[in-house]
């Protein structure tokens, strides 16, 4: 017969055993919870003992973080995304550990948000991706940001003797993150379309530039320059609550069209309905599919292409450069060039030719969007197309 106080034990033993399995059930709900929502991670630029530029005497660091903690409010607010920052406060972290994060969160998607400088009056938002510099400029804004590595302890060893002064130091960042180049120039465009459109910012382009923090990361990465604090009117509008709250508010839509736009690519619509005709024809009434040229089909002016390629070369439109592909457009976004396949206003037809272009050898070719010239969110696309019919 057991023991009284044996009793107790083993009973206390199972209350604690079915206390650390709810426990641990609760853990793994929530990890799933994690799981289907999209990562963002958000990266305030410079802080501590860096503080950026110091444009009119602002400090970069604070404007950065500010915006950063108003896109993550928002972001978090919005059951399908979780937010991870590389900083919070005021506090230095090194570059390589910014990307580290983001591969350690498996985000993605990740935005880094700075300030500009220069000698000059110069104003305007820009949004750069990962890439070779094409010109001096692009190389000094990368070389400016790139910079902090220098007061960071064992940099060296930490970047393999990676020197941000020299162009030939950023010769080998393009390779790894050149499989999400058509993503991050995405929402590079997205970010440059809501500053200019929503707040009237004047937009200095989509640009690419070797930077080190977007080097580290492993997804669709991009680097924001809010604006320059060095210019006298602009300085003072990032650096006041109404700025910082009208550039974060821009950046969280352009967010959010993003990933809707990639839930879009999913998104299969219903086959369309024939369109009934009572024309009548030698006096007898018929009733007949009518064949509408594909510009006609979305009467809301959208147009959908497939992107197939996209890099800093310009490339002839020839078939024989396409694998055999015609039907080819190009536009070029700041210093790339996008390549498209097809041009219609109906949705399943792109659809078709996306599958051309994916057997004839682009495996990452997607649909995209246009309205008026300019890029769109799909499923914006799609929802006007929906209220058409």
């Amino acid at each position: 017969m057991m023991s009284k106080n044996k009793i107790i034990y083993n009973n206390l033993w199972a209350v604690l055993i079915c206390v650390l399995s709810t426990y641990a059930n609760s853990i793994y709900a929530l990890d799933n919870d994690d799981n289907d929502k999209f990562v963002v991670v958000l990266d305030a630029g410079h802080g501590g003992h860096d503080p950026g530029n110091r444009g009119n005497g602002y400090k970069e660091k604070d404007i950065a973080l500010k915006v950063v903690l108003s896109v993550g409010k928002a972001l978090e607010d919005d059951g399908r995304f979780k937010v991870v920052y590389t900083r919070k406060t005021d506090e230095f972290i090194e570059l390589h550990e910014r990307g580290k994060i983001a591969n350690k969160a498996k985000a993605d998607l990740f935005v880094s948000i700075h300030c500009n400088s220069h000698k000059s009056q110069a104003f305007g938002t820009e949004t750069f991706v990962l890439g070779l510099h094409a010109n001096d400029e692009n190389f000094n804004v990368a070389k400016n940001e790139n910079s902090v590595i220098l007061l960071e302890d064992n940099y060296e060893a930490n970047y393999e003797g990676f020197d941000p002064n020299s162009p030939e130091s950023l010769i080998g960042l393009m390779i790894m993150q050149e499989e999400y180049l058509d993503q991050s120039l995405t929402l590079a465009s997205f970010v440059q379309n809501r500053f200019t459109k929503t707040l009237k910012r004047k937009s200095r382009g989509v640009k690419q530039a070797g930077f080190v923090v977007l080097h580290q990361t492993y997804m669709p990465s991009v680097l924001i320059e809010l604006g320059f604090l060095t210019n006298n009117k602009e300085g003072k509008y990032l650096n006041s609550k109404k700025g910082q709250s009208d550039m974060a508010t821009s950046i969280i839509t352009s967010i959010v069209d993003y990933k809707e736009s990639l839930d879009a690519a999913y998104y299969i619509p219903e086959p369309e309905k024939p369109v009934v005709s009572d024309t009548v024809t030698n006096n007898f009434p018929i009733a007949e599919t009518e064949t509408l040229s594909d510009e006609e089909v979305n009467v809301n002016g959208i147009i959908f292409k497939v992107q197939i390629s996209a890099g800093s070369t310009d490339i002839e439109l020839q078939p024989q450069n396409f694998n055999g592909l015609d039907q080819l457009s190009k536009v070029q976004v700041g210093d790339v060039y996008k390549y498209y396949f097809g041009s219609t206003g109906n949705y399943n037809s792109i659809n078709e030719l996306k599958a051309t272009a994916i057997n004839k050898g682009f495996d990452s070719s997607f649909v995209v969007a246009f309205k008026n010239n300019e890029l769109i969110p799909l499923d914006e696309a799609l929802k006007a197309g929906a209220a058409s019919n």
